[in-house]
């Protein structure tokens, strides 16, 4: 690294708690660690966010009511004025932008800066860009980004070839504290899952499926961590199913990994995700033998070989997931062995080696 004090700029619209919130977090920890500059701009503050990393600098971008100047157009014009004027004062080396719209603004805001955009697609590109103008707009404005970072196979497929020959395929840099020894004591019967709760993640199929074995295996609990607007839903389903009193719903908490580590199943049971999910990955990373739906976006069916290190059951498979659930419960052996495999993930992930690809393409794109 150059001796001057190289300044990094991360884009996104919030840091609510999700996988690409978490990448930025990750990265801006790297980074500082690494005596670089962080700045990240967001949008607007959630009320469920993952905490600032201690000297990195925040800035919102999003319009005042004083800013507004009336109308979609008036109002998003003055959106790209104040996002051109932030990148005008940080002046930053390279800014890293994150999912969808934010990508198209980081690269127009900065157009004749001379300050390098890399954008990134995280999330299923189909969902990310999903009309015929949004596709446009990537084939147009992706154009003048210095580069692109995609997750999976299918989201580098998805850009247009003069973009995929600057972009570069890459794991989601992960939560240190997943990074340890895995458990090997008896395994705590819990089947545990982690992530927002809204709609896409589909926790309802887990709490459906628990409740068809519940009565089969008595010292089997589920919990299921995350926050949003299915919770209540979840809760009350539930307690209608009869299983109440051995579903724990504990909201977001910090300690994740602390929490689920003695698991004895851990499943993702979304209808779309993102890249490679950090959840599965850090799930597999924990030795717990994992239940996925393979999802459109290919990173399940990326990470996992099914009945190796880990299941894959279709999108929405309720009696898919009971039968896999049973054969987990029932095979203790066979299960802790595809723990174990999972859990070789974690050598791609140690010493920093995947984090630290994001920064060095970063650096590579960024002004010399």
């Amino acid at each position: 690294m150059d001796k001057k004090e190289k300044h990094i700029v991360l884009f996104i619209s919030s840091l609510a708690r999700g996988g690409a919130e978490r990448v930025v977090i990750n990265l801006a920890q790297y980074m500082l660690a690494k005596g670089m500059k962080v700045t990240i701009v967001t949008q607007y503050k959630n009320k469920d966010e993952y905490e600032l990393p201690k000297g990195a600098q925040r800035i919102f971008s999003e319009i005042t009511e004083a800013e507004q100047k009336g109308g979609r157009i008036g109002n998003f014009i003055a959106r790209y004025k104040k996002l051109r004027r932030i990148w005008k004062e940080q002046n930053p080396d390279c800014i890293l932008s994150f999912i969808g719209k934010n990508n198209f603004m980081a690269v127009l805001a900065a157009a004749f800066t001379k300050i390098p955009v890399v954008v990134s697609i995280c999330g299923e590109p189909l969902q990310e860009y999903d009309s015929k103008m949004s596709r446009l707009l990537v084939k147009v404005l992706f154009a003048w980004a210095e580069g692109a970072i995609v997750i999976t196979r299918p989201a580098l497929d998805f850009l247009p070839s003069y973009v995929k020959k600057k972009a570069v395929l890459l794991k989601n840099p992960l939560d240190p504290t997943f990074i340890r020894p895995v458990y090997e004591g008896q395994r705590d019967g819990r089947i545990v899952s982690v992530g927002r709760m809204d709609t896409n993640k589909n926790h309802e199929m887990i709490v459906r499926a628990f409740a068809e074995i519940a009565e089969e295996y008595p010292k089997v609990s589920l919990a299921i961590y995350g926050e949003g607007e299915c919770r209540p839903k979840l809760q009350q389903m539930a307690e209608q199913l009869g299983i109440a009193e051995r579903v724990e719903l504990p909201g977001a908490v910090s300690d994740v990994a602390e929490r689920i580590c003695q698991s004895s199943i851990f499943v993702l049971s979304s209808f779309f995700e993102g890249g490679g999910p950090n959840v599965l990955t850090e799930a597999m990373c924990l030795g717990i033998p994992c239940i996925s739906t393979d999802c459109p976006s290919g990173g399940p069916g990326e990470q996992i070989q099914d009945g190796e290190n880990g299941l894959l059951i279709p999108v929405g498979d309720e009696a898919a997931l009971v039968k896999k659930l049973r054969f987990l419960l029932d095979n203790e052996e066979i299960a802790n062995k595809i723990g174990e495999n999972a859990a070789k993930v974690q050598e791609k992930y140690k010493d920093g080696t995947v984090i630290g690809e994001w920064v060095d393409f970063l650096l590579l794109k960024g002004r010399k």
